[in-house]
């Protein structure tokens, strides 16, 4: 089997790297970071190649099957990592560029990839797309606005490719996590550290390797069983009450 990650320089792509290595799976890492994807690739060995993308860019996107080197250029699995959130604000205050990168990675640069891999993997009689959702899909916060957006459409993508695939043998899982400590309050908070690490204060959150592990689950059942959508939680978490505006001249 061979694996294309996205977004493996860090967090849940460089766990589901390692983890499929381990499993004696061929690993491609694709990434902006080279430098970081080199150094995976050179640990973990034969079994891996690194490519640098960006999922942003159309073009290289559509150019990724040229790219794959020999031994490696029929994808099984396609893991939709890449994904970030910007800012904290509320949707009157927020930074349209943020927007726009959100929505070009989150959501363009998925739909991207399923396009050009989708192909091979249906003329090859099978395969396995995992999207990296969020449960901000489903339970909105303050300052998840357009995050929270692009993350229901992955989910609701993803069941839309389910259909389209009906047939075709090829299976489709969202995964959504909840609090889990990797880089993605860091980029959240433009690299201040202090603000990401009292995300996390008191509590045990999610690790990479923790949603790593549910990924390669999700893509080790037997063949017949697909699992469609999978949100979890660290047990530290669980749902809020709605919030309610109350008037202080109570009107």
């Amino acid at each position: 089997m061979t694996v294309l990650i996205t977004g493996a320089s860090s967090g849940f792509g460089e766990a589901a790297a390692r983890i499929f290595s381990a499993k004696n799976q061929k690993v491609v890492l694709t990434a902006r970071r080279i430098d970081r994807l080199d150094a995976l690739a050179t640990e973990l060995g034969d079994q891996a190649r690194a490519i640098e993308l960006d999922v942003r860019d159309r073009q290289a996107v559509e150019a990724l099957p040229k790219l794959l080197p020999e031994g490696f250029a029929d994808i099984d699995i396609l893991i939709n990592n890449a994904g970030l959130a910007l800012g904290v604000g509320g949707a009157q205050e927020a930074d349209l560029d943020e927007w726009d990168t959100m929505v070009d990675t989150n959501v363009k640069g998925m739909m991207y990839l399923c396009r050009t891999l989708l192909p091979g993997m249906i003329s090859r009689g099978g395969g396995h797309i995992v999207n990296l959702g969020s449960v901000a899909a489903s339970w909105p916060y303050p300052g998840g606005n357009a995050y929270g957006g692009s993350k229901a459409f992955v989910q609701q993508f993803s069941r839309n490719l389910r259909v389209d695939l009906l047939g075709k043998n090829v299976r489709v899982t969202n995964i959504e996590p909840g609090m889990c400590e990797t880089e993605f309050s860091v980029v959240r908070f433009n690299g201040d550290e202090d603000k990401a690490q009292q995300v996390y204060q008191g509590m045990q959150p999610l690790s990479a390797s923790d949603v790593a592990e549910i990924i390669y689950w999700t893509t080790a059942l037997p063949p017949h069983i697909n699992v469609n959508q999978l949100e979890v939680m660290p047990t530290a978490q669980a749902w809020s009450p709605f919030a309610v505006h109350r008037d202080p001249a109570g009107g």
